[in-house]
């Protein structure tokens, strides 16, 4: 069977896609320029994510640990980088001062927003001209293949994926 034909040739090929152009519109500065302090990793997207939606609470480095079952070092690593280019500052409390709260700044609480505006629009983008039963085969098939991709590896922990309802 020819490459193109290959159902995991087309998803990853997509997958690409996809990225590629949500980070063409998120990643933008009002300039039209690339930014150059964006995180670079997605490891620090997703703490940046966690920290906006946690902005009613205080968050500790332990919690970081924690929630993304990481190093201590690995964390301090990414949380000093984080702050070395502007996205988040790490200040003293009151009850302990050895703790430090991380919040994030300005500039990342903008870059997250834009993240999702951008994760919207390319959602809009790809959706355009289907149908409501073109999207629901679609994910009825996304369901199956990560079914058929489970039942080959009983050891995953069971998450919701993107395709989910």
């Amino acid at each position: 069977m020819p490459q193109e034909e290959d159902l995991g040739f087309q998803i990853n090929n997509l997958s690409r896609m996809i990225r590629r152009q949500t980070d063409k519109i998120a990643f933008q500065n009002t300039d039209g320029e690339d930014d150059p302090a964006v995180p670079g990793n997605a490891q620090q997207g997703w703490i940046i994510g966690y920290l906006y939606h946690h902005q009613d609470r205080d968050v500790y480095q332990r919690d970081l640990q924690e929630v993304f079952h990481l190093r201590r070092s690995t964390v301090t690593g990414i949380v000093q980088q984080m702050e070395k280019n502007g996205m988040v500052i790490r200040s003293s409390v009151k009850q302990d001062a050895r703790l430090k709260k991380i919040t994030l700044t300005p500039r990342a609480v903008a870059l997250h927003e834009s993240i999702i505006s951008g994760i919207q629009k390319t959602e809009e983008m790809i959706s355009k001209g289907l149908t409501s039963e073109e999207k629901k085969a679609f994910l009825l098939t996304c369901q199956k293949i990560r079914e058929n991709l489970e039942a080959e590896d009983p050891s995953r922990t069971r998450k919701r994926g993107p395709c989910d309802d």
